[in-house]
């Protein structure tokens, strides 16, 4: 587990209802509440420790790594209240598993984007630091993202990622009405430009959150829906899932070789298996 405490209920979260008995170190954190059932699947075993408002939490093993999944609900603000209380029960690692729209023709329904940096296109972030501080995902976790991408044989893609506060005015799209944000006509086209991979609601503030606090963090999201194309349809969330957990029992087992080898950081030089 992430840490010990003599009475269990000492370190008890508010808004998670967890204390550090109940979570391991490495943490996933879908958006969606009923998305920990998929995640729990591709598990050794899992059950629910707590469940409160749109923060269910569930602990178990992936391949013997002690791991827990962590819903956060939709956008960057209650994400940040997720990393904010399981950071104080002792979590050092978070990966967000969630979906995504494709800004690009070639990233298909279906496909994994891995979250290398993200725009940060929130509000949340900027309560917390200046605008030019960078949301750069953890080099260690955008490894094990990838290697357990190419071990599964799942197609993915790695990229920047836009984060923003709003699912239509925000990425695009109209709202009521037919209602249109202003720039919102040029608005995908203008990160599509800049080389902006996918779209989404909480990498970023995941991300600037880890760096600030000297956590590991990154993202791995499935294509919902291609923003060129057109297509949509909700497909890939068990891959994103296993992803994620592979990737947490592959960044457990660098954390060992990188003991065994009396390094600080991962690097080309190591192996794992």
């Amino acid at each position: 587990m992430a840490g010990d405490s003599e009475d269990p209920n000492a370190d008890v979260q508010y808004h998670l209802e967890v204390g550090s008995d109940d979570v391991a170190a490495t943490v996933l954190l879908p958006g969606n509440p009923g998305r920990v059932g998929t995640v729990l699947e591709s598990w050794d075993d899992g059950e629910v420790v707590a469940n409160h408002r749109e923060y269910r939490t569930a602990t178990g093993s992936y391949e013997g790594t002690p791991v827990s999944v962590t819903s956060t609900g939709i956008g960057s603000p209650s994400a940040a209240i997720a990393v904010e209380e399981l950071a104080r029960v002792g979590v050092e690692t978070f990966i967000r598993v969630g979906s995504c729209g494709s800004i690009r023709s070639d990233v298909e329904v279906g496909d994994l984007v891995i979250t290398t940096g993200a725009v940060r296109q929130e509000g949340t972030s900027d309560e917390y630091v200046r605008p030019e501080y960078p949301a750069g995902a953890d080099g260690e976790v955008v490894c094990a993202l990838v290697a357990a991408a190419e071990r599964l044989g799942y197609e993915y893609h790695t990229g920047i990622t836009a984060s923003t506060d709003s699912f239509y005015a925000g990425q695009g799209r109209p709202g009521f009405g037919g209602f249109e944000a202003a720039g919102a006509d040029r608005l995908v086209e203008e990160l599509r430009e800049t080389n902006v991979t996918n779209v989404e609601m909480e990498a970023s503030v995941i991300c600037t959150l880890g760096t600030l606090y000297g956590l590991r963090a990154g993202a791995v999201c499935a294509v919902y829906a291609n923003r060129v194309t057109g297509e949509f349809h909700t497909e890939g969330d068990g891959r994103a899932s296993e992803t994620a957990s592979l990737a947490a029992h592959l960044l457990a087992r660098m954390d060992e070789v990188k003991r065994e080898a009396g390094v600080d950081h991962w690097h080309a030089g190591l192996s794992i298996q």
